[in-house]
């Protein structure tokens, strides 16, 4: 199979690509291009003028506020199109190497986070000199008529009586909302979750793009009128992804607004046909987290996948693969 790599750093040069993969589509290199600091990069593979694969991923500043060093991320292991399983991994590697090489230089951390599954391209990962680490994913069945006969009775009780006090739900319509909404998760996180939060522009660039091609929703949760917390979530053929989701949980203790707005994104995700809700960002395994104990009462699974790393500095990169390997 003859393969031909193009790199894309701009949209404007981007052709019409097939794909249904939310984490490597065209709208959500739209969304990281149009992000302050974000640098998008989208590897496509062609074999004669036919697209068989693409791998996106993005440029940003990385987690460690005192640092001024940047991350490489890339969501799963690309999309692929009338591949067997062979042709796949071979095309992987092929376009893996490549966004390797582009990186050099510019990322002082590359991760590799959601792959489908635990072993997935071990070899080729290894062979570039990465690093696993185990980490935490917990996932919903909503497929089924009674999805919340796993959850605890005291999460039913508070999403009952947040409820009850008059909190509502509702899916975003205008994007004043997903303004407000994107400033108080930005308060949230900023002192509740250690993860990196993005620009304010990054969420109104979903709603523009993502969510108006039905490719993920903003939940806002009011009481009085007033957003006192929401969610973000993408959608794929069959899964919902949880992306952020927070609250004013201390003001507004008895509506429980992290709780539902949670639980309204589940039931947005059964309402339009998805078969599974996952949570993607739960935590080391070796290490409490609050917010995992938070999720794991909705009544999901709890599982461990890899996320690979790879260090710019190779002393530093030998020692954590010492530590991990």
């Amino acid at each position: 199979m003859n393969i031909r790599l193009t790199t894309y750093c701009s949209s404007d040069n981007i052709p019409s690509l097939p794909g249904k993969n939310v984490f490597h589509s065209t709208a959500f290199f739209h969304v990281l291009e149009r992000t302050p600091s974000y640098q998008p990069m989208l590897i496509v593979a062609f074999c004669g003028t036919s697209p068989v694969a693409k791998i996106l991923c993005v440029n940003r500043p990385s987690n460690i506020h005192i640092l001024p060093i940047r991350r490489c991320v890339v969501y799963g292991e690309g999309e692929y199109f009338g591949l067997d399983e062979k042709e796949k991994n071979q095309v992987f590697e092929l376009m893996f190497s490549h966004l390797v090489f582009q990186q050099q230089g510019k990322a002082f951390f590359i991760e590799v986070r959601n792959l489908s599954y635990t072993l997935f391209g071990y070899r080729i990962f290894r062979e570039n000199e990465f690093f696993p680490v185990k980490w935490l994913r917990i996932r919903n069945s909503i497929h089924k008529e009674k999805f919340d006969k796993w959850m605890d009775v005291s999460r039913r009780h508070q999403i009952e009586q947040g409820l009850k006090s008059g909190a509502t739900m509702e899916v975003v319509r205008n994007e004043g909302d997903v303004i407000v909404l994107a400033n108080l998760l930005k308060r949230y996180y900023s002192s509740k979750v250690r993860q990196y939060f993005p620009d304010i522009c990054f969420f109104i660039q979903l709603y523009k793009e993502i969510i108006s091609e039905g490719m993920g929703d903003i939940i806002i949760v009011r009481y009085k009128g007033k957003i006192i917390g929401g969610a973000v979530c993408f959608y794929d053929e069959e899964k919902a992804y949880l992306l952020f989701s927070g609250g004013l949980n201390k003001t507004y203790y008895a509506q429980y607004p992290g709780v539902l707005a949670v639980w309204k994104a589940m039931l947005r995700a059964k309402e339009i046909g998805k078969l599974h809700f996952e949570f993607i960002n739960v935590g080391l395994s070796f290490k409490k987290y609050g917010f995992r104990n938070f999720l794991l009462r909705f009544g999901g699974q709890q599982s461990s996948i890899r996320r690979w790393y790879r260090c710019k500095w190779r002393w530093l990169n030998q020692l954590l693969t010492y530590i991990y390997v």
